[in-house]
């Protein structure tokens, strides 16, 4: 995954190659994060209701509306850091007729949805519209691209095609992200739910160190220059995604 300092530089090359290029792409990031968080939140609050928890629904939360969804700090910090959140989905297994279960199913839901989005933002480029030249996938931020497309003169197809590779690039940072084992992360909670009884209660009493975790993992390469760890655990599981839900051949996270 590029820094997010090298995100901003080369955000800011995109917008002196070309300015309309840069907003496109800045509308893919925002509909990959609003649509993506909504639509996330919106599936715990479904699954958790269709599995007999009542909880989410009497929170209004089993809705599309983002209102319901977007926690404007956490909204607003996506777009300056990098990082944001949204409003969490209060849920209750212990109403569920298989609590543990429920548990793993319902946090299990939101990053799938990130993938589902990811997927259906990349299916023109994984029909095999990229071999006709409809629809180019454009890795997002990648400069040596964007000279290219701007030296030939830029076309609907190439606009379309950073739209849309932008949309896959944040999903599926989203779901995977997510999917880390870590409090408060929904993959602590589909580990808790998943995993065998006795070891599921124990990796359960590590939730209460998690946040330091996380805290400490982000500060780790500015403290210390030493290399981003979430970056390494992510690239190996994003690239192949990539090339499963968009068809990709190279690689979205690069050195």
């Amino acid at each position: 995954m590029l820094s997010y300092s090298r995100m901003i530089f080369s955000f800011l090359q995109l917008f002196r190659i070309d300015a309309f290029a840069a907003i496109v792409f800045l509308s893919a990031i925002a509909t990959a994060l609003i649509a993506g968080i909504s639509f996330h939140e919106f599936s715990h609050a479904y699954v958790a209701d269709r599995l007999g928890d009542g909880l989410p629904r009497r929170m209004g939360r089993v809705t599309l509306n983002p209102l319901a969804h977007l926690d404007p700090m956490g909204t607003v910090l996506l777009f300056v850091i990098g990082f944001g959140w949204g409003k969490p989905v209060q849920v209750n297994p212990n109403s569920t007729s298989n609590p543990k279960a429920a548990l793993g199913f319902t946090a299990a839901a939101g990053p799938l949805s990130n993938f589902l989005v990811a997927a259906v933002a990349g299916l023109p480029l994984k029909l095999g519209l990229v071999k006709l030249n409809i629809v180019p996938w454009t890795i997002p931020l990648q400069i040596g691209r964007f000279h290219q497309l701007a030296l030939g003169g830029w076309t609907a197809q190439e606009y379309i095609g950073v739209y849309l590779s932008g949309i896959v690039f944040f999903s599926l940072i989203l779901g995977v992200f997510n999917l880390i084992p870590i409090a408060p992360l929904d993959g602590f909670k589909v580990a808790v739910g998943f995993l065998p009884r006795d070891l599921s209660a124990s990796f359960a009493r590590l939730e209460q160190y998690g946040p330091l975790v996380l805290i400490a993992l982000f500060l780790f390469p500015w403290l210390t220059g030493g290399p981003f760890i979430l970056y390494e655990a992510l690239k190996p599981i994003i690239n192949p995604l990539a090339r499963i839900f968009g068809g990709f051949e190279g690689d979205l996270f690069i050195a």
